[in-house]
């Protein structure tokens, strides 16, 4: 097995998912981190200043929302899966619905519908408010 099918293993067995997330760069740049809560994952990006995208307003750059909710997809599919094999990502569709002011923002990742080889994965995000989310994804992947 491979470090990461390894990594994802422990992460399964001891609950604790913040080791998956610290192992991936890209991540550990946007801040991303990853509480268990009782019923699934929620996946964290802590605001830094590097995140922004439009500094007149301020808001956040897309693509770090479009980052945040692909990747609290895939953990959540991961925590939820019999696999410990990467899902492979077949396409992502992100929806924009509020503008992402300079603070922490939160996802959660769904799992609306699995089968054999293709899981689709609805994700939100959401600031202080999880009832106004500020963007949503619907996302396909490959498990294998």
């Amino acid at each position: 097995m491979s470090k990461a099918t390894d990594l994802i293993a422990q992460c399964k067995a001891t609950g604790d998912w913040a080791p998956l997330a610290d192992a991936i760069p890209y991540a550990k740049f946007l801040g991303i981190s990853i509480e268990h809560m009782t019923d699934g994952l929620v996946g964290k990006m802590s605001f830094t200043h590097h995140l922004i995208g439009n500094p007149t307003l301020p808001a956040l750059h897309g693509g770090t929302l479009g980052a945040l909710l692909e990747s609290t997809a895939i953990f959540q599919l991961l925590w939820e899966a019999e696999t410990v094999v990467l899902p492979k990502t077949i396409n992502i569709t992100v929806d924009y619905l509020h503008t992402g002011r300079p603070v922490d923002t939160y996802a959660r990742g769904i799992i609306t519908k699995q089968g054999r080889r293709v899981v689709n994965v609805r994700a939100e995000a959401w600031q202080e408010d999880r009832t106004r989310p500020i963007a949503s994804a619907n996302a396909h992947f490959l498990i294998l």
